[in-house]
């Protein structure tokens, strides 16, 4: 199973790069950052513009990291936390790149009029012949072409030469190269004309500067929609407060959320959002954690009661003492796992990266052996034929749709995924969960409440009041779950437990105990039997007892077997519809269990499950799963105890119920926010959609390429007298990255709804009314 989150011995850096403009860039950065002494692992996300990188304790700086990457072109800023996926500086960087499009827009319009008009209009051709004559004609141009070019289209050539010469050319070396050969080309017909053979001396400032504007245009509808992509992790941050109302030294006083301390008492008032977590200390109300578990129904508080950072108190007013704050909350916790998973990098992505690797020298190579052929065999005048071709290739070949294509899907399916409830906490369980087919869950706490409750009591000899009192009594020393269910069952009814004596655990079968001078045991058949007591005569009610799926237990009085109860944990109310939603995906279903085999077939039968692995130890669960795997193939395991751990860490992909035990959330690939089974599907629904975008985006973008670099090239032009010019092929090269990324944008509205019975209805974090 791969790890994506850093290990105990590694130093983590989170920091944004600047410069980065296609696939290519995003190879030479990670080798520069990898190739700092120290540096285990380097990821840099292109959608995003992040890099995350992991380095052995003490041998790497901040300040190393961004040397090394200034060295190769990039720059690096550390970043605060919710930054990493939303930047409030991309608004203004945002409102710039409109600027300079607006900018190059309004030169480069009257440019396209005069030239390509005078082509096609003749009208237009005999005004401006008429007006400004042939010399002031293209002076005009050069003059408008050169403002677009080395004003907005500046940012191309500062990057993009420097690139070229230290012989790491990327998208904007490609730019560069394509629009500076048609300016210089352009400048040498207007001002040195002898220069060039007769026929030769057409100019083409207007496709450098359609160019330089085509490509800015695409880049602001990019940068647009990337900010987007952002969306959840924004509205995660906007749930928490600016300040929180505290009890200090006898008064209120107000202050920033980052003042508030472990400790501090936070006074909350009705439609207040509540900081940070923490427990109740006084007051009563009802609080709203959709926008955390997904329960759309606010959830009752009084003193003792945790409460979670983010969610809004809706009713009365109440006061709690801070637990975790700071980035240890739970609002916190799911944004880092959002923003580790967005920026992770998917085993399919390295397909990509051997590609981009060598794309842009391959493409230039192309445009060269283009210009070359075109010159020996091209019409006339050649040369100039040879130069539009070249640059169309240089231009249409920009490989930033490759490196947008699978960073765009993974930021908004995992931001999506959020929504839904689901926390990916590590980014290549994305795309491993949506090869799974069989679905192992346990079934205590999972599948079933995880708090037993008592359902059955059959008692011969005694009444079943009395019979209670002294079982309850007896169980008053135990911790065990069942020992709980029946205390709370004689709490309901009021029954008054004397005290207890020589109180005895017997682990694995029950307990003992002397409780008003009479000697109790209670447990499984094992005790009854190791105290030579028989259980025939209530083997009837038990068979029907395990049946129903309801555990069995004896109790005997003074050596007397009197009773036989049952203990049941109740199925969740959609565990059901998980099973059935599952089946609909085309997943198999099986559930581990140490409880007996008839206890686990009757439970398995009333939800549908496919397989059962009965009686399994605690520590037999990850043979179990690996003879699950062995039979179906990838296999997921899903659990929320300390003792599924092992099972999490050995699944291809572990799923834990989100109120579970920490190890059990720490150990998983995939965390679900509430303890609903329904999140096994979204989780599984979620990633085959965040997959098939990406394949979808690759196809268009290798497409692409593969079927317009040719035609740029003028295959065409033999058989069918066509080429490509650059202009067309600067917008083909900016729509196919806006194209990538609006794609990747359909994942926001994702509301995966299933076959099999299975309807799935979104959960988790709130939009809030826009």
């Amino acid at each position: 199973m791969p790890e994506s989150a850093p290990l105990a011995d590694h130093d983590l850096f989170q920091m944004r790069v600047t410069g980065l403009s296609c696939a290519s860039c995003v190879g030479r950065a990670e080798a520069a950052l990898a190739g700092v002494p120290g540096v285990v692992s380097a990821n840099v996300n292109l959608a995003s513009e992040t890099a995350r990188v992991e380095a052995e304790v003490g041998r790497v700086t901040a300040g190393t990291l961004g040397d090394a990457a200034r060295a190769a072109g990039y720059g690096v800023e550390p970043m605060a936390e919710a930054q990493l996926s939303y930047d409030p500086r991309h608004e203004t960087d945002l409102a710039a790149l409109r600027r300079a499009v607006i900018f190059a827009g309004v030169l480069t319009l009257p440019l396209f009029v005069i030239e390509m008009g005078s082509h096609f209009i003749p009208a237009i051709h005999h005004w401006v012949m008429a007006t400004l004559g042939p010399q002031t004609n293209r002076v005009l141009q050069f003059v408008l072409a050169s403002l677009v070019l080395f004003g907005p289209g500046l940012r191309f050539y500062r990057i993009g030469i420097p690139a070229l010469l230290r012989g790491a050319p990327e998208m904007n070396s490609l730019v560069a190269i394509g629009t500076a050969a048609a300016w210089g080309y352009s400048t040498v017909a207007t001002f040195l004309p002898a220069a060039l053979p007769d026929g030769a001396r057409h100019v083409y400032f207007e496709a450098a500067a359609v160019i330089v504007t085509l490509i800015l245009l695409g880049r602001y509808l990019e940068a647009r929609a990337k900010g987007r992509t952002g969306a959840a992790i924004r509205r995660l941050v906007e749930l928490r407060p600016d300040i929180a109302r505290l009890r200090r030294e006898g008064g209120e006083v107000e202050v920033p959320l980052a003042e508030v301390v472990r400790g501090d008492v936070v006074l909350i008032r009705p439609g207040d959002r509540i900081p940070v977590d923490g427990v109740v200390l006084d007051g009563a109300s009802f609080v709203d954690e959709a926008m955390i578990t997904g329960e759309p129904t606010p959830v009752a508080k009084a003193p003792g009661d945790e409460v979670v950072g983010g969610t809004i108190n809706r009713t009365g007013a109440f006061s709690f003492r801070a637990e975790r704050v700071g980035a240890d909350t739970t609002l916190s916790r799911i944004v880092e796992m959002v923003q580790e998973a967005q920026g992770a990098k998917l085993p399919i992505q390295t397909m990509v990266d051997r590609v981009t690797a060598v794309f842009v020298p391959v493409v230039i190579g192309v445009a060269l052996l283009t210009a070359a052929v075109w010159l020996v065999f091209g019409p006339d005048p050649a040369l100039t034929f040879a130069l539009v071709n070249a640059v169309a290739v240089l231009i249409i070949a920009c490989p930033c749709a490759m490196g947008l294509a699978t960073p765009t899907s993974i930021m908004v399916g995992t931001g999506r995924a959020a929504e839904l409830g689901v926390l990916f906490r590590r980014g290549e369980a994305l795309q491993a969960l949506s090869g799974a087919r069989v679905v192992a869950l346990d079934k205590t706490g999972t599948l079933t409440e995880g708090a037993p409750e008592l359902t059955d009591l059959v008692v011969e000899g005694m009444a079943e009041d009395t019979c209670l009192t002294l079982i309850a009594a007896a169980e008053g020393g135990s911790e065990h779950p069942v020992g709980e269910a029946i205390r709370r069952t004689a709490g309901r009814r009021g029954l008054t437990l004397p005290s207890v004596e020589g109180f005895e655990a017997i682990p694995g079968q029950g307990v003992s105990a002397r409780v008003d001078g009479q000697t109790v045991l209670a447990g499984n058949a094992r005790l009854m039997e190791r105290h030579g007591l028989a259980v025939a005569p209530f083997a009837t009610a038990a068979e029907q007892m395990a049946r129903k799926g309801k555990t069995p237990l004896y109790a005997a009085i003074d050596g007397r077997l009197v009773v036989v109860l049952a203990v049941a944990d109740p199925i969740k109310p959609t565990a059901r519809e998980a099973v059935a939603a599952l089946h609909g995906q085309g997943v198999e279903v099986a559930m581990i269990s140490g409880d007996t085999r008839p206890t686990a077939e009757a439970i398995a039968r009333e939800l549908g499950i496919d397989h059962v692995v009965a009686e399994v130890p605690p520590e037999g669960k990850v043979s179990a799963l690996k003879q699950l795997r062995e039979a179906h193939g990838p296999a997921v395991f899903v659990g929320d105890g300390i003792n599924d751990a092992p099972a999490l860490a050995e699944a291809d992909v572990g799923i834990a119920i989100g109120t579970g035990t920490d190890v059990a959330i720490e150990t998983a690939d995939v965390v679900l926010i509430s303890g609903d089974p329904m999140g096994v599907a979204r989780a599984i629904a979620v990633s085959a959609a965040t997959v098939r975008n990406i394949r979808q985006n690759l196809f268009w973008a290798f497409a692409y390429n593969a079927s317009l670099i040719p035609v740029a090239a003028g295959v065409l032009y033999p058989a069918f007298g066509l080429t490509l010019s650059p202009a067309l092929a600067a917008g083909a090269m900016a729509l196919s990255s806006v194209c990538v990324v609006t794609n990747a944008l359909r994942l926001r509205g994702f509301d995966p709804r299933l076959g099999g019975g299975g309807t799935i209805t979104p959960v988790g974090v709130a939009r809030p009314a826009e």
